[in-house]
């Protein structure tokens, strides 16, 4: 798997559950999506699946498991929830694929992957279900439309700069969590980024004023950012 970590805003905020009983692959695709601005649950059985998978916005299943067949398992997810699933496994054979997919799959990628594709498939079977129309996250007086990228606070419209925006976005993707300024520059800006560290606390000085309130983004000195519990 080829490890990228760009933010996209279809994506932000999309609750996945990751069903992988080796722990470095889970790990990798936890850091991935987690760098791509989803809330990220790992199951390495399918007992631990079944009690995450209605809370999931979106699956992407193992077939290997220890403990169950992957294919019987998305069975019984299917049953329990429409959220799209991607079965992300090393079964190759047509035989395989056509179980998958008669079993309630919704997409099939064959390891090694691409992580690019792997987000790109994502999306499009978001797309196809209709769960990437209208994705507002919210949070306290906030309320973030991440695909038309429109922000309200208390019912107000707030016009923010496409870097704003994606600052905004970033924090959002985890409410609770402090984020990292080399966190947000890889994510809201690439990981290529070779410039003035200051300009994080222009445009972060920009959003607090737009917002109109300060409190509502946190500085955690030597750690970073995160949105006010408020």
């Amino acid at each position: 798997m080829n490890e990228l970590g760009a933010v996209t805003e279809d994506l932000v905020g999309v609750r996945v559950l990751v069903v992988e009983d080796d722990p470095s692959i889970a790990e990798q695709l936890a850091r991935g999506l987690g760098r791509a601005g989803c809330h990220v649950t790992a199951a390495r059985t399918g007992a631990e699946a079944e009690r995450h998978v209605t809370d999931a916005d979106l699956i992407l299943l193992d077939l290997g498991l220890p403990d169950i067949d992957g294919v019987a398992l998305c069975t019984q997810m299917r049953a329990r929830s429409d959220a799209p699933i991607i079965v992300v496994t090393a079964r190759e054979a047509e035989p395989d694929r056509v179980s998958a997919l008669d079993a309630g799959a919704d997409d099939y990628v064959s390891k090694p992957f691409g992580f690019a594709e792997l987000l790109a498939r994502m999306r499009a079977v978001l797309r196809r279900t209709g769960r990437a129309e209208g994705n507002v996250v919210r949070h306290g007086r906030l309320a973030v439309d991440l695909g038309a990228r429109k922000v309200e606070v208390a019912g107000d419209p707030v016009t923010l700069t496409a870097k704003e925006f994606d600052i905004l976005a970033c924090l959002l993707a985890d409410p609770t969590r402090v984020v990292s300024r080399e966190e947000i520059f890889d994510r809201a800006w690439d990981e290529h980024w070779y410039g003035p560290t200051k300009v994080l606390d222009v445009h972060m000085a920009a959003l607090r004023r737009k917002l109109g309130d300060s409190s509502l983004i946190e500085t955690v000195y030597g750690r970073g950012f995160r949105l006010s519990a408020s």
